[in-house]
């Protein structure tokens, strides 16, 4: 029981670094998507999105 407090903060340290990862993804994504969209109402389309009707 000597290492349960190296242990505790290595779980610690570990769920802060995901719960950090995980809101950069998600405010990347959203930024992205704000940025995809401004580009989309000047008319500029994606290559992948074809004619444009």
């Amino acid at each position: 029981m000597e290492h349960a407090v190296y242990i505790a903060w290595a779980y610690a340290g570990a769920a802060a670094f995901v719960a950090a990862l995980s809101l950069w993804v998600v405010w990347d994504a959203r930024r992205v998507a704000r940025r995809l969209k401004a580009l989309e109402d000047r008319g500029i389309r994606r290559r992948s999105a074809g004619s444009a009707p």
